[in-house]
């Protein structure tokens, strides 16, 4: 499992820059807004799914302040019955534990099994926020810069519309 460091020696080999804060074990979006005080940063939800086979698996990443109804999502993404993975497959797939998810979790990913679902009305935001694959700390990243460290990555990113916003 890479934690927080190895995605900070990530970043700084492929030139992305990022501000970090440490903070208290925040693994839920109710917890973590306490600590979320980056002005102008949008912090992201992420949701890691599984296709009804159990064969393909998917990071969902949405604006924070959304909710996401899993049925407008199966529809939208054509990817039948989804259900959220299990601990176990998180571990397998990401290296990380519920409440750590996030895109970072990819690096994690040596086999490029899990596709990226990024809603495309994050493009338009100044920085986002996610955990560091640690859910004591918090990165923020100027949104070029994020779309950098996405290009970084084999793992297929498909950038969809995933809510009205």
């Amino acid at each position: 499992m890479i934690g927080q460091q190895a995605v900070y020696d990530y970043l700084e080999l492929h030139g992305v820059p990022f501000e970090y804060m440490e903070h208290p074990e925040a693994p839920t979006i109710e917890i973590a807004r306490q600590f979320w005080t980056q002005p102008g940063a949008t912090h992201c939800k992420n949701i890691f799914l599984r296709n009804h086979k159990g064969n393909q698996h998917f990071l969902v990443v949405i604006n924070a302040e959304h909710n996401l109804d899993i049925h407008t999502l199966e529809r939208l993404l054509g990817q039948g019955k989804l259900s959220f993975a299990s601990e176990e497959r998180m571990v397998k797939y990401l290296g990380l534990h519920p409440g750590s998810v996030s895109p970072f979790g990819l690096i994690n990913d040596l086999q490029h099994h899990v596709i990226l679902y990024m809603d495309i009305n994050l493009r338009d935001t100044q920085k986002l926020c996610f955990h560091p694959n640690d859910n004591r700390a918090t990165l923020t990243l100027a949104t070029p810069d994020f779309l950098r460290y996405l290009s970084s990555l084999p793992n297929r990113v498909i950038w969809q519309r995933l809510y009205a916003g």
